[in-house]
């Protein structure tokens, strides 16, 4: 990873010699702690490693590189999802990160980071799903019920692009983290989550053939770091999420973590 970093940055520096100028004078934060809140309960993104019990995840490996370049410690702790917005806006945590999709209504609670991530929504169900195919197929089986977290973007997009844009319809099934959604799933007590092409793909791939993605994406997100209203970290952290575009470390996340990384291995 550090030798292919490197390479980058000397390719960066010898044709775009701006860019590479503007990565190398990013802020110094002077070893302050900055306290990082998550829900490892989204890989690949993050998530507790099921061999090693560790936290890890793209997130995870990105958030160290910011603190590398800015010259941060930091601390993480956890949270539930629907705790997060309203803690961090409460200044509980520095920052949030779990796949947040940049909307506008959240933008009233909490600064964003520049997206680092756009990814899609898809359907995510069991390998022998038969049933239906499509959001189309989906809405015309009565029988069907959406696993989802309320107020995440899967929830938006199940009543509003899959079902008929009532928030309590009761085909839909509320949980309280995303990873109890998908268990819901497996136990067929639901028969569709929701959920970004990136973190699906972790599943499908983590389930030995037992989920699988059906249809086609059903909408695109941009997922950004969240801070407190007038947080003096966005500046910063922006500009290190554009240097480790403009190196290539951007890229070499997507590679491990969503082509590399093997789950349960």
């Amino acid at each position: 990873m550090y030798r292919f970093r490197l390479l980058i940055a000397g390719l960066v520096a010898g044709l775009f010699p701006a860019v590479a100028a503007y990565a190398q004078a990013l802020p110094d934060l002077g070893g302050r702690t900055v306290v990082v809140v998550t829900e490892n309960a989204y890989p690949p993104l993050q998530f507790v490693d099921p061999i090693s019990g560790d936290q890890v995840g793209w997130e995870y490996d990105a958030m160290n590189d910011i603190a590398k370049r800015l010259k941060f410690k930091v601390v993480y702790q956890n949270t539930s999802w629907d705790a997060m917005i309203q803690a961090v806006s409460d200044g509980q945590y520095d920052v949030g990160m779990t796949g947040i999709t940049i909307k506008d209504d959240r933008k009233e609670k909490v600064d964003f980071s520049d997206p680092y991530m756009r990814s899609e929504q898809f359907m995510l169900v069991r390998g022998d799903e038969d049933r239906f195919s499509d959001a189309k197929t989906f809405a015309e089986f009565k029988d069907g019920l959406v696993g989802a977290q309320a107020g995440t973007t899967p929830f938006y997009t199940a009543v509003y692009s899959v079902l008929d844009g009532d928030e309590a319809n009761p085909r839909i099934k509320l949980f309280e983290t995303f990873g109890a959604t998908v268990q819901a799933l497996r136990s067929g007590d639901v028969d569709m989550v929701l959920t970004d092409g990136t973190a699906g793909k972790g599943y499908v791939d983590a389930s030995g053939g037992e989920l699988k993605l059906v249809g086609g994406p059903l909408g695109t997100e941009d997922f950004g770091f969240i801070f407190k209203k007038g947080s003096d970290l966005v500046a910063p952290v922006n500009a290190a999420i554009a240097a480790m575009k403009a190196d290539g470390t951007i890229d070499a996340l997507n590679k491990k973590w969503f082509l590399d990384y093997k789950f349960g291995e």
